[in-house]
């Protein structure tokens, strides 16, 4: 037996982290990468995984405590052969399994249909600051968290319990506890939310809309397997994590898709010649590559698609770090090459290749995923002609790619055969007008057709 310290391992570069639960206790058997804690910083919740099996013999931490990268918070004893506590730094390498929701982001929709559903009679659960009605649908979950100021006295609730209410729009006034003297739990809050988020709407309240929130009908409940055959399969942990932010992106950015097509065929030949000259040397440039440094070119002429909206502001960033949607057996995630403006196609194209590879072994850090400025999609290896892919807030514009295909071109003279690739340019159109996304999937196709023009 030995006793091994656990500590909090890279969690992103955020300190002061608070933790917001506690998950196992004194005298629980762990298996290797069960969830210790949870930590819930201003942008993400993440949880703490055990380094490896054993059983808890102390928790040094509790919840409202503020930890950082390195702080003790468990000491698990360990009955693996060889274990001794000197391997206890090893574990602040291990990765915080992120999830990149944020409460403002589960707030806006949970507190928006319990609203909606309450009954005329009751408390309001959510109190909407005068004139809320005019706000723009971007600003509503902003309004929602900023408009949660209930007054919980009397209420018996843990603090940890009552912040949570707060932040789903909860009154706790109206919540049953189950726990002993009528305390609420957590899981009372939740229950709660569920049933109003189930529970039809009454025409009134449809019709009272206020034509901000989507006041849509709930979703229908079909007992499938009286129609045949059926196999449930649980959602992974990135679809659960990737639906919540592809859902609000959609409904919240007004999208406009953009679609072109760009010549590659000098390109491609050019890709070829040296993959063929660099054989030896192992080097691969991949399309992939030649299309983000092409990005970057673009995005350098159009500043306005490398920025993001911050309220009434637009930030205009100065450096380029392009995300690329890689796939992987759990789901899409979408790593980040930082500075791609400084470095060279080869290398992009390297780096591109260990980063997908990670994904796939679901080894990427929360920080390998943070910090994009501009998205790449590319189903090149897949097939498609065309595809609308969605932006990845707080970005403004995502490139999709599809498959190239070789199509008859007319020169002025004849008919040439050229290699076509199909271009699909998203943007948020409360930054980016129609215009300026024709000229910058143009500009696109332009220098992949081209690519001296990178030089200019």
């Amino acid at each position: 037996m030995s006793v091994i310290d656990v500590k909090v391992p890279d969690i992103g570069g955020f300190d002061d982290v608070p933790v917001i639960e506690i998950l196992v206790k004194v005298g629980d058997s762990v298996q290797a990468e069960e969830s210790l804690l949870t930590l819930e910083s201003d942008k993400a919740t993440m949880e703490v995984p055990a380094p490896q099996a054993g059983t808890i013999k102390e928790i040094l931490v509790k919840v409202g405590d503020k930890i950082s990268e390195g702080t003790l918070i468990v000491r698990l004893e360990s009955a693996e052969a060889g274990g001794s506590s000197a391997a206890a730094p090893a574990t602040s390498n291990t990765p915080v399994e992120a999830k990149p929701e944020t409460i403002e982001q589960k707030a806006a929709p949970a507190a928006s249909a319990i609203a909606s559903s309450a009954p005329a009679t009751s408390s309001p659960s959510v109190s909407s600051p005068a004139g809320s009605s005019s706000l723009p649908a971007h600003s509503q979950s902003t309004a929602v968290n900023s408009a949660v100021l209930l007054d919980f006295s009397g209420v018996h609730a843990s603090p940890s319990v009552r912040r949570f209410s707060r932040e789903l729009g909860v009154d706790l006034r109206q919540v049953s506890g189950s726990a002993p003297k009528g305390r609420i739990t957590k899981e009372d809050v939740t229950a709660f939310v569920k049933t109003r988020l189930s529970a039809s709407p009454s025409a009134s309240a449809v019709a009272q809309g206020s034509g901000v929130g989507l006041d849509l009908l709930p979703w229908p409940k079909v007992d499938f397997a009286k129609f045949g055959a059926v196999e449930v399969q649980p959602l992974s942990r990135i679809k659960k994590i990737s639906g919540a932010n592809l859902w609000r992106n959609w409904v919240m950015i007004p999208h406009v898709t953009q679609f072109d097509d760009a010549d590659i065929t000098d390109l491609e030949a050019f890709r070829v010649q040296i993959n063929q000259e660099q054989a030896k040397q192992g080097t691969k440039l991949t399309m992939l590559a030649f299309l983000m440094k092409a990005c970057v070119a673009a995005l350098k002429k159009f500043p306005e698609f490398n920025s993001s909206l911050d309220g009434d502001q637009l930030v205009l960033k100065k450096y380029y770090h392009i995300g690329f949607a890689a796939d992987t057996p759990q789901g899409l995630v979408v790593p980040v090459i930082r500075d791609a403006d400084q470095k060279g196609v080869a290398q992009l194209a390297k780096e591109m290749g260990e980063m997908a590879a990670q994904a796939r072994d679901g080894k990427l850090k929360p920080t390998d995923m943070q910090g994009g400025t501009f998205t790449i999609s590319s189903l090149g290896g897949i097939g498609g002609t065309a595809f609308t892919p969605i932006v990845n807030a707080p970005e403004v514009a995502i490139l999709g790619v599809s498959r190239s295909q070789t199509k008859p071109v007319w020169d002025g003279k004849q008919f040439q055969p050229r290699l076509m690739l199909p271009l699909s340019l998203s943007y948020d159109h409360r930054v980016v007008d129609g215009a300026s996304g024709a000229r910058f999937a143009s500009y696109i196709a332009t220098v992949l057709a081209d690519y001296r023009r990178i030089l200019l």
